[in-house]
């Protein structure tokens, strides 16, 4: 059952249910700093680490995705049962750490006594202690090892108390291994009896009430003649206790779940972040845009002329600068993300779509892979493994390069920032906010139209339930929402970064050769601006791009626009982001402006159609623009993705083709649509 271990170092391994603090022992384990976030479906990747030197202890941690039981309902718990009886590199585990929430202790004992039958050695870190002492009581780790014969160890995850003691629990069971040698797991649960897992259900409520206490009594000052006479008082008490729900959470739920009421509040929650996205980050924008602008002169005064300093200032600086000028919003975007999972709102955002989500062929657990589609497509669409139904996940699948990613995001801002007046950010909120609301709608008719007509092109059987865990509210910890913000910002950077920076050059090379240096007409009567213009006028109107985009230029004239931006719209299939800095470079935002943001939009301005003389950006061309990056599925990784994903390039092709030709025909739409209106 077990292939061979490759580190000599032994194997610990966490597991738990989803939201039962996991992840974050694993942090406190290993000093990493990963996410932790508190509905199911945010780990369907392994991570590794070792155990912190200050703990003086040599061994491997492995951070498994969470699991309910050892009876596995979708792709990712498959996954994860399986590598815990036999890790494809690592084996089996010298040691399993199992965490259990303290505030719903007899269903997430389950899994724990599932391993004790299995044969593991292991330790029970009960966590959420907190939640529990809320209801004053608490849990008797002596009863509770007693009753499943291994150890225990109470763990605050908040404040890390806790964590010395299963340090010393560990060392003592890795000593152990050298005299007892490994004990490797027995049996498995894959073909267990209905009435065996009930059998166990009944065993652990009997350990429930003998292992819950009061918080103010401690197991060694019980006067057991006393308690005998109160067993009967005292035992209902403690159960009424466990079971109640908690006070603030209910009074809470009575606003934000409300039938009615929490529709509304979702969705007024919904537009303030995006609101908050444009309106705060605006400020900040500034600074990083004009440290960039200030960057490009400089290089361009220390290297003067030629095309090594172009290249530098208008090829690196600029193309790069014109799309990191929007990190705060996307660092705002995960921020506020953030705060709403540490509190507990989002499974309620799940809870509350689950009964329209069923009516187009989804239930709530597609929620939390559609919303991580803001931040990125391709986590989102990894997330779906938890999604046990085949036609949910395929469906899930199929719409989530619908949602807005944060790729998307640098677009819209460029895009919005033309079509509102400079002082009144806020507007720009309420139409970003319009946006991914639009986005969201457009994602669900197209799971609809698909459920309903396409039953070739989700090949399983509907069989669908749909059963969620509600955390209990809780205040976040500002430290960790912004420390967790910064990695993912780091993460889009690091993702984000090199792909933009080939394509900077790449098209800097193509809007620059053949003729980089165009001779001009009356040169002498021009002065060091006007030349300058002429200069890039002429040398990007025989440029390659230039080549190249008049061979697509028929089809951008019917939607409104020119070759040039056809140039930026093929450049955005590497990545969507890539359309800011491709539009800095194609219209020769030059490195003395004031500002990048501003000389982009003063030099979209200003251009105009060369065969109309008609200025080629307009209200209507803008918002169709905006309606085109809605729907085009404009990144080569997110294809990659799903094919690995789904098990075939069927759907990732029935995406990409449907999704760009739905783009540009509402762009076509909307573009002629609006001018038949009156809008230029």
């Amino acid at each position: 059952m077990n292939s061979p271990v490759l580190t000599e170092l032994p194997l610990i391994t966490l597991v738990g249910p989803p939201n039962s603090g996991k992840t974050t022992l694993f942090n406190y384990l290993s000093g990493k700093k990963f996410k932790t976030v508190n509905y199911p479906g945010s780990t369907v990747e392994y991570s590794t680490a070792k155990i912190l030197s200050k703990y003086n202890l040599q061994a491997d941690l492995l951070d498994s995705p969470g699991i309910i039981s050892l009876n596995p309902g979708s792709p990712d718990e498959e996954v994860s049962v399986s590598s815990l009886y036999n890790h494809p590199k690592l084996g089996s585990p010298d040691l399993v750490i199992v965490t259990v929430d303290a505030s719903q202790i007899t269903r997430h004992l389950f899994l724990a006594k599932q391993l004790v039958m299995s044969g593991f050695k292991m330790i029970i870190a009960v966590t959420m202690v907190d939640l529990l002492h809320r209801r004053n009581l608490t849990v008797s780790s002596k009863k509770l090892s007693e009753e499943l014969g291994c150890d225990v160890v109470l763990i605050d995850g908040r404040t890390g108390k806790g964590i010395n003691d299963i340090i010393d629990l560990i060392k003592n069971n890795i000593e152990s291994l050298s005299s007892d040698g490994r004990i490797l797991p027995t049996r498995t649960f894959s073909d267990s009896d209905k009435n065996e897992l009930l059998g166990i259900y009944h065993e652990l409520e009997g350990i429930e009430n003998k292992v819950l206490e009061p918080l103010n009594k401690k197991s060694g000052d019980v006067n057991l003649e006393k308690a005998n006479a109160k067993l009967i008082v005292l035992n209902p008490t403690i159960k009424e206790a466990i079971n109640k729900p908690d006070e603030i959470t209910l009074r809470i739920d009575k606003f934000l779940l409300h039938r009615i009421w929490g529709l509304f509040f979702f969705f007024l929650i919904m537009a303030a972040t995006f609101t908050s996205i444009f309106w705060i980050a605006d400020p900040f924008m500034g600074y990083v845009d004009d440290f960039f602008a200030l960057l490009a002169e400089s290089a361009s005064e220390f290297l003067g002329d030629g095309w090594v300093s172009n290249f530098v200032a208008d090829g690196v600086i600029t193309g790069t600068g014109a799309v990191l000028v929007f990190l705060p919003q996307i660092l705002m975007l995960f921020l506020i993300l953030g705060l709403l999972e540490d509190t507990g709102y989002l499974a309620r955002g799940a809870m509350l779509i689950d009964r329209p989500l069923s009516k187009i062929g989804l239930n709530g657990k597609s929620f939390v892979p559609m919303l991580s589609g803001f931040a990125c497509a391709i986590p989102a669409m990894m997330a779906a493994r938890t999604i046990a139904n085949r036609k949910e996940r395929l469906l899930t699948i199929f719409i989530i390069p619908l949602m807005s990613c944060s790729a998307r995001l640098p677009v819209y801002a460029l895009l919005i920032a033309f079509l509102i007046p400079g002082d009144k950010p806020w507007i720009g909120g309420l139409i970003l906010a319009t946006i991914y609301i639009f986005s969201i709608v457009s994602s669900l008719i197209a799971a609809a139209i698909i459920n309903k007509y396409n039953k070739s092109l989700l090949k399983a059987k509907d069989d669908s339930s749909f059963i969620l865990e509600l955390p209990a509210y809780r205040v976040p910890k500002p430290l960790i929402v912004i420390r967790n913000s910064f990695e993912s910002a780091k993460q889009y950077i690091t993702h984000a970064g090199p792909v933009i920076l080939v394509f900077s050059i790449v098209l800097w090379f193509l809007t620059y050769f053949p003729n980089h240096s165009p001779e001009i007409p009356d040169a002498q009567l021009m002065d060091k601006t006007e030349l300058a213009e002429s200069i890039t006028a002429e040398r990007l109107s025989s440029s390659y791009a230039s080549i190249l985009g008049k061979v697509i230029e028929p089809v951008m004239t019917p939607i409104g626009m020119d070759w040039r931006v056809g140039v930026s719209l093929i450049a955005t299939f590497a990545a969507r982001e890539v359309f800011v800095s491709s539009m800095a470079l194609i219209f020769k935002v030059t490195a003395d402006e004031e500002s990048l943001q501003s000389s982009i939009l003063t030099s979209m301005r200003s251009a105009k159609n060369d065969k109309t003389g008609e200025l080629l950006f307009t209200p209507a061309t803008i918002i169709g623009l905006i309606v085109f990056f809605i729907f085009a599925l404009q990144c080569i990784s997110t294809l990659a993705v799903s094919r690995k994903e789904t098990g075939s390039w069927r759907i990732p092709f029935l995406q990409v083709t449907l999704f760009t030709v739905l783009a540009y025909l509402f762009t076509f739409i909307t573009v002629n649509g609006l001018r038949f209106l009156g809008l230029p």
